[in-house]
């Protein structure tokens, strides 16, 4: 396979438009079927500086972020999002691959309530391991989403056109969101296999001399798993009802209540050993989740034995 030598910014609906060799309806939103691409793309990588969905119905194009393919098997849906660089790899040069997909611009959202909610859609941090794969019926929602984005920006634009498309667009991604929890569900076995790895890497970290290196963090168990951050807390959340920094926090004072029966040091030097640079974030952190200090639940497992 050649390598990635071109590299293409897609800083506007239209420079997608033209790299493929489609027409641009509206300047900030698009609805992609490359079925009816007239020009061949390969062997580049793309700027992104817009928001990109992409449904893959049968091709044999690569993507990648970085080194790495993504999992993007026929079925399946990977989605970009502004500051990410995406490798377009085939092995024969294909014109018109059977891919559908939305693409827009931040500057649609304006205004518009999806402009706040943009943020909570996790999906668009996830990395190349973690595409959404879709049944039969998903996809026919996926598309029938797409529809009717493609039927709204097919009127000329007026003043309410860009709130109508925007919540067209926040229904398809509460969508994908639905689908992505579904997944986790369905995936039980791998999630819960990665969960077990991650509590016992956690007490591992906690038990040894990492912790002078500071404490230990979301990316840090992400990155063990392979995993991006945001599918990784959004898969150990659906696993246990609650983030992975709160498994995290919760170890760490179990461990710090260890300490404070154990020895007679200082607050302060308990805490510099655990991780924390302030021994203040250390007290704040025990006392939200026992209700009370460190100070205080050494006084009173010292009095108590069997505190």
């Amino acid at each position: 396979m050649k390598q990635n030598s071109t590299i293409v910014r897609l800083d506007s609906i239209d420079a997608y438009n033209k790299l493929y060799g489609l027409e641009t309806k509206h300047p900030l939103v698009t609805v992609i079927d490359l079925t009816e691409a007239t020009k061949v793309v390969n062997h580049v990588r793309m700027d992104y500086d817009v928001y990109a969905l992409f449904l893959k119905n049968g091709t044999n194009c690569t993507l990648k972020y970085g080194r790495q393919p993504y999992d993007y098997q026929e079925g399946t849906v990977v989605s970009f999002s502004p500051g990410q660089l995406i490798g377009v790899d085939t092995d024969v040069d294909e014109i018109a691959p059977d891919v559908i997909g939305l693409m827009f611009h931040p500057d649609l959202l304006h205004k518009t309530p999806l402009s706040s909610k943009i943020k909570d859609y996790n999906f668009f941090d996830y990395s190349q391991r973690e595409a959404l794969h879709l049944s039969a019926d998903e996809r026919r929602i996926f598309n029938q989403c797409l529809e009717r984005i493609k039927e709204e920006i097919a009127h000329p634009v007026d003043k309410h056109t860009a709130e109508i498309v925007s919540s067209q667009i926040q229904v398809l991604l509460d969508y994908v969101t639905r689908f992505y929890e579904r997944q986790f569900i369905t995936r039980g076995k791998i999630n819960s296999d990665i969960l077990s790895r991650f509590e016992s890497s956690l007490k591992q970290y906690l038990e040894s001399d990492r912790t002078k290196e500071g404490l230990p963090t979301v990316n840090y168990f992400a990155d063990e798993a392979h995993l991006s951050p945001g599918y990784f807390g959004d898969m150990i959340k659906k696993e246990t009802g609650v983030t992975a920094q709160e498994i995290i926090s919760r170890h760490i004072v179990e461990r710090a209540k260890r300490r404070l029966t154990e020895s007679t040091d200082d607050i302060s030097i308990v805490a510099y050993e655990l991780g924390f640079q302030h021994p203040q974030h250390f007290s704040r952190m025990f006392k939200r989740i026992t209700g009370i200090s460190p100070t205080q639940f050494r006084e009173k497992a010292t009095s108590n034995p069997f505190y």
